[in-house]
This record gives structure tokens, C-alpha cells and sequence, in this order.
């Protein structure tokens, strides 16, 4: 009897101890379930159409296939000289400033939703073409078309996710968009290199499916959000950042003299954060020599990995910051992640050094568009969407020219203290100009108090 008592104990107590580990274990699981569900909670009570252009993103992205194999493609498969491709880029990026002026301007008069439609179905089916042998001698004549109306769609884009959010939940309808970009390019470019290899056609034909696709998407999805006249009117005289401006572009942009300084500010962040694409390579090729080539290769996949993984959390972190605070703090992460490249003789210094620069990108990336968004009047919101991303993108178009110079009058390693230099004196400008609109905000407070 005491042997099978013992057993019997001996059983209890394991099935105790089995119940007791499951127990743990699923509340564990619990525990880890209810972090996720409390991270991705920033997200939780966007407008609808959000959720949907967050799709309609990460679609996009995935067939996002044309552009990264661009200069090989005209190289390899046209036989187009180097120098001839780089002055075709030129041209890519030179073609697209009209269509935004346009698209800005049209996306205010007849609404977001239909230029948007009918710029991207254009856009799209530009591509198509493309893959016939029969117009190979033609496809940088439709690749520059399609840019030009891909230049229209994106200021009504922009217009559009403004319109449907508030200063409130700018910042993680932004953030949400931003992720589904980089969720779609990571998948893209594994279903891209493939396609350049063995189905060169899929290259456009799958471009423009994946166009054509969110494009009809959001033609199901998501109503127009072009403002109405009642509602611009609403805000003339409410003091708001947005409120609406009743003269041209010019007088508008006027107006906002806080967004014009951030906007030239910026240009500098853009100036340095191009050299991951130009020096940051020439570096590697530099120190790691034959390696370089293919360290390079794991930094950007380090890059893609980190912003899909934190952009969430880095939103989460600092949803309660003022965004122009925490566009402040991205320039440190820039200004320490690309100063220490040149001291980087390691792999493992590159990659913390990849670390930094990435976070730098996260913070920045999803607090900028609030800010703009916050600071741009109700009836001009389409033209300045197609305004300021062009200016702002003036740094990173002379980057790599300038950058080029110096290397050719100094040395490789002049570039990273100088990036490091320029990102801190800019995230120290960001925050100087925080604190004066800060002040700005309190004089005006001041004296409508005064005058109540």
C-alpha cells in the first residue's frame, strides 16, 4: 500500500507540477499577447480609411519593382553608358517637380480621390508597354510619362491622409502608413531581384498589377476627404495652425513662417542622411575592401529589418512628445550614427553605427509628416504638400554632388565628422525653433486673454 501511495503521490505531484508549468506558461503567453496588443494599441481607433490606405501602402510597395533595378536595367538590358543612365535620373527627378506642382493645385480644386485615381491608373499603365521586346527602345520615354503622373498622385496622397486625420492621431495614422511602405518594400525586393533575373517583363507587368490593384482598392474603400467650403470657412479666425488661408500659395506659405524654417532645416537632415546610399558604400569598399561590397548589403538589410521592428515602438515611445521635439532628437541619433562611420574599422562598429542612423531615420520619419500636416492651412493642403517635400528634398539631391567634391578635394574620411556636425547643429536648430513656437504659443494665449 505505501509503495502504490507513493506512486500515486508521486503522479499528483507531477500532474501538479505539469499544471503548474502550463499555467505559467500560458500566462507568459498572455503577458507577451497583451505588450502586443498594448504596442500596436496606437494604432487602435484611426478613421477607417486609414486602415485601408495602410493596405493600399503595403500593396504599392510590394510591387514596387521597377525603380531599385532602374540603373541596372538600363545598363544591362538598354546598354545605356553610366554616364548616360545618371543623366536619365536626372531627368526622372527633374520631370516629377511639375507633375507635384499639378497634382498639388488639382487635388485642391477638384478633390483628392479622383486625381489621385485617375494620375495612378496613368501611372500604371505606362508600365505596361514596358514589358514588350517591341518597345524596349521606348521604355525610358514611358518610364519619365509614368513618373509625371506619379508626381501628381502624391501631393493629393498626402492630402487625403491629412484630411482624414487630426493633430491628435496625425502622428500614428503617419507612422502606420510608414510601416506598411517598408513591410511592402521588404517583400517586394525579394520578388523583384527574382523577376530581374528570370521574367524581366514581370518587372513592369507586376508594377502596374500592384498599382492597378491599390488603386482600385481605394477607389472601393475610401471616400473623397477633400474639404468642403463650410468646413474651410469654419476655420478662418480660430487661431489654429490649419486654420484656412484666403489668399495664392505664396501668401499662404507666408503665413506660416515656423513651417517654412523647418522646412529649409530639414534639407540639412536630407543632406546627410543620402551618404547611406552615396558614401556610406564607398566607405565600406574602403575599409573592408572585397567585403565591402557585401557588408553593405547587410547594413541596408539591417536598416529594412530595424525600421519594420521599431517604427511601432519608437511611435508608441513617443506619441506624447511634441513631433518637432522629437524630430529634435532623431538628428543626435543621425549626428552620432553617421559621425562614427569613419571610425568604424570593424564590423561590429558598422553595424552600431547602422543601429543609431536607423533610429535616427524611425523618429524622424514618423513625426515629420504630423508636423507638416499640423502646420498646413485646411485650403492649401494639396499645394503644400507638393511645395515643401521639394524643398526639403533639395539636400538630398546636391548630397551626394557636394559630398562627391569634398572626397575628391580631402579625403573619404572628411565626409562622416562633417555629417555628424551638420545633423547636430540641425537637431539643435529643431529644437531652438520648438521653443520659440513654444514661446510664440504663449503670447498668443497672453493676449487673447487679455482681449476676452
Amino acid at each position: 500500500m505505501k509503495q502504490k501511495n507513493d506512486r500515486t503521490g508521486s503522479a499528483e505531484n507531477s500532474s501538479t507540477t505539469d499544471t503548474t508549468a502550463a499555467v505559467g506558461q500560458n500566462s507568459h503567453t498572455n503577458a507577451v499577447a497583451r505588450r502586443l496588443v498594448g504596442l500596436f494599441g496606437v494604432y487602435r481607433g484611426l478613421p477607417k480609411p486609414l486602415y485601408t490606405l495602410f493596405v493600399t501602402s503595403v500593396v504599392n510597395s510590394v510591387g514596387m519593382f521597377v525603380f531599385p533595378f532602374l540603373t541596372l536595367y538600363l545598363t544591362g538590358k538598354l546598354g545605356m553608358s553610366q554616364s548616360d543612365t545618371g543623366k536619365f535620373m536626372l531627368l526622372v527627378s527633374i520631370i516629377y517637380i511639375p507633375g507635384n506642382f499639378i497634382g498639388g493645385k488639382l487635388s485642391d480644386r477638384f478633390g483628392r480621390k479622383h486625381v489621385m485615381i485617375i494620375a495612378q491608373v496613368l501611372s500604371a499603365v505606362l508600365y505596361i508597354p514596358c514589358g514588350f521586346a517591341t518597345f524596349a527602345r521606348y521604355v525610358p520615354w514611358f518610364i519619365l510619362a509614368s513618373v509625371f503622373f506619379d508626381g501628381i498622385t502624391d501631393p493629393a496622397r498626402s492630402a487625403m491622409m491629412t484630411d482624414l486625420t487630426t493633430t491628435e492621431n496625425r502622428r500614428a495614422a503617419f507612422s502606420l502608413t510608414y510601416l506598411g511602405h517598408n513591410l511592402g518594400f521588404a517583400v517586394g525586393m525579394l520578388i523583384a531581384g527574382f523577376l530581374f533575373e528570370n521574367a524581366l517583363s514581370w518587372l513592369f507587368w507586376g508594377n502596374a498589377a500592384a498599382a492597378l490593384l491599390a488603386t482600385l482598392i481605394t477607389g472601393l474603400k475610401v471616400p473623397e476627404t477633400k474639404p468642403t467650403q463650410k468646413q474651410i470657412d469654419a476655420t478662418i479666425g480660430s487661431g489654429s495652425t490649419e486654420e484656412a488661408h484666403q489668399g495664392n500659395l505664396l501668401q499662404a506659405l507666408k503665413s506660416r513662417p515656423f513651417l517654412i524654417i523647418y522646412t529649409v532645416i530639414a534639407t540639412f537632415y536630407g543632406f546627410v542622411y543620402v551618404q547611406n546610399r552615396f558614401a556610406l558604400p564607398l566607405q565600406m569598399k574602403a575599409t573592408f575592401g572585397m567585403s565591402g561590397a557585401a557588408l553593405y548589403g547587410s547594413l541596408m538589410t539591417i536598416n529594412a529589418v530595424l525600421v519594420i521592428i521599431f517604427s511601432t515602438p519608437v511611435m508608441s515611445l513617443t506619441k506624447k512628445w511634441k513631433p518637432i521635439n522629437a524630430v529634435a532628437l532623431a538628428g543626435i541619433f543621425y549626428a552620432v550614427g553617421f559621425g562614427m562611420i569613419g571610425l568604424a574599422t570593424n564590423v561590429w562598429l558598422a553595424y552600431l553605427s547602422t543601429i543609431l542612423w536607423s533610429l535616427g531615420e524611425i523618429i524622424h520619419a514618423t513625426n515629420d509628416g504630423a508636423y507638416v500636416a499640423n502646420h498646413t492651412p485646411i485650403s492649401h493642403r494639396g499645394r503644400f504638400h507638393a511645395v515643401l517635400p521639394l524643398v526639403s528634398g533639395i539636400g538630398g539631391a546636391i548630397g551626394p554632388a557636394v559630398m562627391g567634391s569634398l572626397i575628391d578635394r580631402k579625403s573619404l574620411a572628411a565626409v562622416w565628422p562633417l555629417s555628424g556636425a551638420i545633423a547636430a547643429v540641425a537637431a539643435a536648430a529643431f529644437w531652438a525653433l520648438g521653443q520659440a513656437e513654444d514661446r510664440a504659443e504663449k503670447r498668443r494665449a497672453l493676449r487673447g486673454r487679455y482681449w476676452d
